[in-house]
């Protein structure tokens, strides 16, 4: 870890906590800065406040008052979840005050090289897949980000012998200032976290900062299949690195001849790769780039494409019951992500979907509905989904209190060469804390099957 010296005697508040603001916060205190937490949960509730105020750190419990930020405070780190629209947020925004999230401390801090990865969908496969490639490799990478280890932990402990794999939400990089991986990887952008953002240009602009501040000697990989991604690529100073999954493009990853291929040599034919759904072929093609770029040798890489079956809560294979195959695919937060996972599966599907009514429409499930059989719905959006349900032709449609209800009725529905999944296509906040505790409570139900 460096220890810098900018946050030396600087007054500083820490907005929100959760793991990231608790790790913010003493890691500033560490340095030397003069901290502030502010969270809105009662300190009474609060054991991570506690913890923090028995360090020496002032802890303000309860509320935001916006008048907090009279007090001279020369940068506010946020948490992430928090939206700009925060009074708080805002207030610090007309005063000047620089607004970042804790990734940028993570980047300051370390002694190690970033690999980042950001886009719609495919960041926790592809991050997961990068990580795993380089430990094969002997690379010594260490994880970090979105995936669930906050990143100003993480690189703390790293070295420069370390490299740290980074998957990056849009809320992280909207707080960056000089964050600058040496490789920055952008699967693929559609329509998502509007209700954050306000626009798909807001949206599209906070994922793009992931190679703002790249130049020389740093690469972005990205998705040459789109329009939205190329856009992006064009404005970046790094050496650009294509990839896709539908054309030989001679350079980058590619497929040829059912090859997986980088820069004009084959390194795995596609059908000994073990992670299924052709929707995947976007997160190995952007991992195997990251890891060509690494110095990651073919051997390595082969062999976790030949073993590596998939993250949990993704397209996760959990059991076969009575010839009826169950998967958890809680992770499937938008539409898009439930598209996908449609399309991996042939046979007869019972779906279970519903959770966080974000005003949007299913309009665009529809299409992909052909092989639903059942579907069981639950949460703000269960009418919503029943309608599109409805309008896709499906004959059973059940509504359940939550996800651990409707994994019986599913069952109920099935029969042998059927397949039960769990994609939500919303989030998970209706009704549990994460998508993972959804995931978790679905699993747990499947077994008490």
């Amino acid at each position: 870890m460096k220890m810098i010296e900018t946050y030396q005697h600087r007054k500083i508040l820490v907005l929100g906590l959760a793991k990231s603001g608790v790790t913010a916060a003493a890691l500033l205190h560490k340095l030397g800065a003069f901290v502030t937490v502010n969270d809105f949960k009662p300190l009474s509730e609060n054991t991570e406040a506690q913890g923090l105020l028995e360090q020496g750190i002032t802890v303000i419990c309860g509320s935001h008052p916006v008048e907090l930020l009279e007090e001279g405070f020369e940068l506010v780190v946020k948490n992430p979840g928090i939206p700009y629209t925060n009074p708080m947020v805002m207030r610090a925004m007309e005063k000047k005050i620089p607004v970042i999230t804790e990734v940028e401390l993570a980047w300051q801090i370390s002694e190690a090289p970033f690999i980042g990865i950001t886009g719609t969908n495919g960041k926790t496969t592809t991050t997961t897949l990068i990580f795993e490639m380089l430990k094969q490799g002997a690379k010594n990478p260490l994880i970090a980000g979105n995936i669930g280890t906050v990143a100003s932990g993480v690189a703390q402990e790293a070295t420069k012998e370390n490299t740290i794999v980074i998957e990056l939400s849009s809320f992280q990089l909207m707080g960056i200032e000089k964050f600058r991986p040496k490789i920055a990887v952008l699967t693929n952008l559609y329509d998502a976290h509007l209700d954050y953002h306000g626009t798909r240009t807001g949206y599209h602009a906070a994922k793009a900062n992931i190679t703002k501040n790249q130049g020389d000697g740093d690469y972005l990989v990205y998705n040459a299949d789109q329009e939205e991604t190329a856009v992006i690529a064009r404005e970046s100073n790094a050496c650009l690195v294509p990839f896709s999954s539908t054309r030989d493009l001679g350079r980058g990853a590619y497929t040829s001849d059912g090859w997986l291929c980088f820069d004009g040599e084959k390194v795995l034919h596609r059908e000994d790769v073990a992670l299924p759904g052709e929707h995947n072929l976007e997160n190995i093609l952007s991992a195997l780039a990251s890891a060509k770029l690494s110095g990651v040798s073919n051997e390595a890489i082969q062999s976790v494409l030949k073993t590596f079956t998939g993250v949990r809560h993704r397209l996760q294979f959990v059991v076969e019951k009575d010839g009826i195959k169950i998967y958890n695919d809680s992770k499937a937060t938008n539409i898009l992500a439930t598209q996908k996972a449609l399309e991996a599966f042939d046979a007869p599907i019972v779906l279970l979907a519903g959770g966080l009514d974000r005003g949007n429409g299913f309009d665009e499930l529809i299409p992909y509905m052909k092989n639903v059989k059942a579907l069981i719905t639950f949460g703000q959006t269960a009418a919503k989904l029943e309608e599109a349900g409805r309008r896709a032709g499906i004959k059973s449609l059940v509504r359940a209190d939550n996800v651990e209800g409707a994994v019986p009725e599913a069952y109920r529905l099935s029969n042998p060469g059927d397949v039960i999944l769990l994609s939500p296509a919303c989030a998970s906040w209706d009704q549990y804390k994460t998508f993972e505790v959804r995931g978790d409570m679905f699993i747990e139900a499947v077994h008490k099957l």
